[in-house]
This record gives C-alpha cells, structure tokens and sequence, in this order.
C-alpha cells in the first residue's frame, strides 16, 4: 500500500545479479508513475482514484502475460518459472492473478503477509485498526471513491514495524508515498480455487510481531483456514526485522526468494502430527476431580467441604471463599475445537486453585481476531461480576489471571483497579500490542502503558516467565517490568527458565510443575492478606 516499484529496487539489483529475471510493478492510483514513466515499473496503466482491487489483478496478470505470452495468443518469452511476490495489501493481487494464470505460475511468496481468503476483502487484512474501521455500508456496497491518505513520516508503524529500516531509507518511503485507492481495499477478493495448487512461500518477519512457532501455535488451534499452511506445497522462512525487509535487508531477502523458489523452506506440521500442541498439554500438577458448574461463559469449581490448608481459614470452613478467575490468551477461531473453557491447562489451573480452597473460575471469551480486545474485556468484566455476585464467593477478595495473549486485557484493571481485586498474575503473557497489531498509539490495551500512567497504585502482581520467550513478546515483558520498577509495584516474578511459551513437549516438566505450584501459591497468598 502506499508504494510504487521503487521498494524493490535494492532486491531487484541483487535477484539480477544472481542470474534472475525482475520485474517490479506498480499497483495503478493516484501519483503512482504510469508505465514508461520511470526506469522500474512495468505497469500501473492507470492512476484514477477510483482503480479497484479488479484494476491490481489485472495489471499483475498483464506483467505475467509480458513475459509468458498472453493466454491464447503469442509473444513473450515463455516458459512456467514466475514466481509472484506479494508484500503486505500486495498479496491480494498477486494471489488474485495466480488464480487466473495458474497455469504459468511456479510459486506465490507473501512477504509479511497473510493469504487472503475468497471473498474476503483486503480491508480484514490491514493492521490499522482505525483503517478497518471505514464505515460497514460502504465496504458492503464496494465502493470504489475516495482515497485513504498516505501515512506521515511518524505514521509508518500504524502500518507495521520499521525495525532495520534506515533514517534515509524511511525518508524516501514518506516523499514517495501516493493515496490508496479505497476500492482496493473494498471490493472483495474473488478465487476460483486454482490458485490453491500453486506452491506458496510465507516470509515473516519476526521483528513485526510473527514468527514461524507463532504460526504453528495458531494451527495447532484448529482454525481450518490455517490447515491450507500444513500442505507439502507450502514452505516458510523468517528474518529477523521489521515490515519492510526490502529496505531494511535487501540481500537477505532476495537470498530468500531464490531459496522459495527452489521450494526450500520451513514446513509446517498439521494439527497433532507432532505431539500434542501446547494449548493441549495436561496439566503439570496432580488435581481434584471436581465437578463443573457451568454459566454462560463462566464455569466454576468449588473448593470440596470442608476447604483445605491452601487459602488461610479455609480448613473446616464453607462459608464464601476467594476466588481466582482464569482468562485464556487468543486470539483463538471461533468454533475451535475443543474450545478454551475445556483445555486441560485452563480447566486444571481452576480446579488446582479450587484444591487449594479457592473458587477457580474460567471464563471463555470472544477473542478471535486484535480487533476483538473490547468485545472480549467486556465479557471478561461481566463474567467478574457474575462471579462476585455469587453467594458462595467472597466478593471482596478476587484475583484475574491471564494467559498468553490475554495479556492486553490486563490493561483495564491496572488503570482502575477495583478495591476488591487482590492480585493480578499473567501467565507467558503478551503485555503490549505487538507492532502488527496496528493498534494506535493510544490503544486502550496496552498494559505497559497501563501501569505507568495509572493515577493509583496497582494490586499485587505476579508474573509467570518463560526464559525461551519470542524476543517480541518477551520485550513487552521487560518493558512492563521496567515500568513495574517505576511504580514501584509489588511484582513477583516465577520463572520457567528453559521453558517456551505455553510449554511444549520437549520443555522440562519439573520447572513447569514448580513454576506453576509457586505461582498459584503466590497469588493465593495475596488473597489472604
């Protein structure tokens, strides 16, 4: 989006130098040079603010058509060796001619980004959640008028990290920039299925926020959108930068596309091939069987008569009890299956709490998508008060644990929390927006900035770590701890040291039994003081 064939200029001198025929083209819109315009482009026939989505297909498949020959008729070189690159909204038109000229097409590789689904517009894609917010009635009518501005110098990250990228090279992006025609991003992407057979490359870059594990976890979920990345067509490959790896690393990215398009890369596994996926792994601790109480979204565990030693006073007593509810990460497909409130790990931290003489409580949220953090810290915070209100928990003595990308949902209670919320614990969370989220500056769920400019103290809080984090979640953690430093603000940190996010089957099982037992202990200890 924004860009002309300039972006490529630097990969583009280094895949010719290797031996490859290049061509880089520009998508048509308003100030983007025509064809013959400049020494680079090698279409964009038409610079109307009113190109459509129709328009990009058209033009790249006329750039496959230079070069193969147009469909029955002559001319060009011939041959099947195309290899369709697509960079971020760039997929959408590269995926759309692929349909088309499928037949001539030897791979699809999407540079930091997703593949797009048939009749699914590009505005679902695009980061800036602001963006995404364009009036429904006009989307639904594929209106084609108007233009989305191009960003300011300041701007670019709304749009994806700019790790790696110099300040020269982030000046000539912003002068270069030209409004995107709105109907790009409107009108809906239409497939055939042709395209599903030709072989796909994914390059990530990790620096934006998705890495290659990150995927897999999402997989592993059930999404069967996401089943297509497990096909032996499909292949990954990461670097290590931000969104724009054609002006941060140009030769490592063209090394890159001459790997894809010798069909080496990362393969994913499907759903189980490989063990039992994190989400899925039982629960380290031995617990009670408990039976379930289930209320809408919320499903509660009691503590057995009588309680036990683990919440003080509990022995011998069956008045309210404490409670501690526990928040899954995501996002997590709707309809995945088994759903969160029935993973093992979730249902086992509740039920472990209630062996201890709390209430466990989890809650199922409608986290399927960034966008979705308010709907999903809504029904989190109604699922509180149906737990408050019951007769049988004491509502004054509460604690809220997040898991994993549950993590931004902890930003509501640090700003304003509540007298009767004793602690606040987290679990490998994400603890700031990750940069292709394209939440704002100002997003609401951003718990680092959350504890800073809170005007009172926070709750207790305890953090459980894992030393073998993604180095993008893992410095929304350092982050919040030094702003945690800051406030002073009581922080108990546990630690897997040799554990990944959400554990795995190779992780040590004896530092995920002790982490968890001391985490649990930790908050159980802040609800009775």
């Amino acid at each position: 989006m924004f860009t002309d064939a300039h972006v490529w200029e630097g990969t583009a001198r280094r895949l010719t130098a290797a031996g490859a025929q290049v061509r880089a083209v520009t998508l048509a819109g308003p100030g983007r040079p025509r064809a013959g315009d400049g020494p680079e482009p090698d279409a964009g026939a038409h610079a109307e603010a009113e190109a459509d989505l129709e328009t990009h297909i058209e033009e790249v498949c006329a750039a496959i058509d230079a070069v193969t020959g147009a469909p029955g008729g002559t001319g060009g070189t011939g041959g099947t060796g195309i290899v369709l690159v697509g960079h971020d909204y760039g997929v959408h038109p590269v995926l759309g001619a692929a349909d088309r000229r499928a037949e001539r097409v030897a791979r699809i590789v999407c540079v930091d980004a997703g593949l797009p689904q048939d009749g699914v517009p590009p505005l679902a894609a695009v980061p800036d959640q602001s963006v995404r917010a364009l009036p429904a009635e006009e989307a639904a009518a594929g209106t084609t008028a108007g233009v989305l501005p191009p960003p300011g110098r300041e701007e670019w990250t709304r749009w994806g990290s700019t790790a790696g990228v110099s300040e020269e090279a982030l000046d000539r992006l912003t002068a270069r920039a030209a409004p995107q025609p709105l109907g790009t991003l409107l009108r809906p992407l239409r497939l055939s299925g042709a395209a599903a057979a030709v072989p796909t490359t994914g390059v990530l870059c990790t620096a934006n926020g998705v890495g290659i594990d990150m995927v897999q976890r999402l997989v592993d979920l059930g999404d069967p959108a996401l089943r297509a990345l497990t096909g032996p067509g499909v292949t990954f490959f990461e670097l290590p930068t931000g969104h724009w790896p054609m002006l941060s690393c140009p030769e490592d990215l063209a090394g890159v596309l001459l790997r894809a398009a010798a069909g080496e890369g990362h393969r994913l596994t499907p759903p189980g091939a490989s063990g039992t996926p994190a989400h899925l792994h039982p629960f380290p601790l031995p617990v009670p069987e408990l039976p379930r109480e289930r209320r809408g979204n919320v499903d509660f565990y009691f503590p057995r008569p009588g309680g036990t030693k683990g919440v003080k006073g509990a022995e011998g007593v069956d008045g309210p009890r404490p409670a501690v509810v526990f928040v899954h990460g995501g996002p997590v497909p709707a309809g995945a299956e088994p759903s969160p409130r029935d993973w093992a790990v979730l249902a086992g931290h509740a039920r472990y709490a209630a062996g201890q003489g709390a209430v466990g409580v989890t809650v199922e949220h409608r986290l399927h998508d960034v966008a979705d953090y308010p709907r999903a810290a809504g029904d989190v915070a109604a699922a509180v008060d149906l737990v408050r209100a019951d007769p049988r928990v004491d509502g004054d003595r509460i604690a809220l644990w997040f898991f994993s990308g549950g993590g931004p949902l902890l930003a509501d209670w640090l700003a304003k929390p509540p007298a009767w919320l004793r602690c606040l614990a987290a679990a490998y969370p994400v603890l700031a927006p990750l940069p292709n989220w394209g939440m704002s500056a100002d997003s609401r769920f951003h718990p680092v900035r959350a504890l800073a400019d809170a005007g009172q103290a926070p709750p207790p809080l305890v953090l459980l770590r894992v030393g073998l984090e993604s180095p993008e979640i893992a410095a929304t953690v350092s982050g919040f701890l030094a702003a945690a430093g800051e406030r002073e603000a009581e922080v108990r940190v546990v630690d897997v040291p040799h554990g990944h996010h959400g554990g795995g089957p190779g992780d040590p099982e004896e530092e995920w039994r002790g982490a968890v037992r001391e985490a649990v202990r930790a908050v159980l200890d802040r609800l009775d003081a």
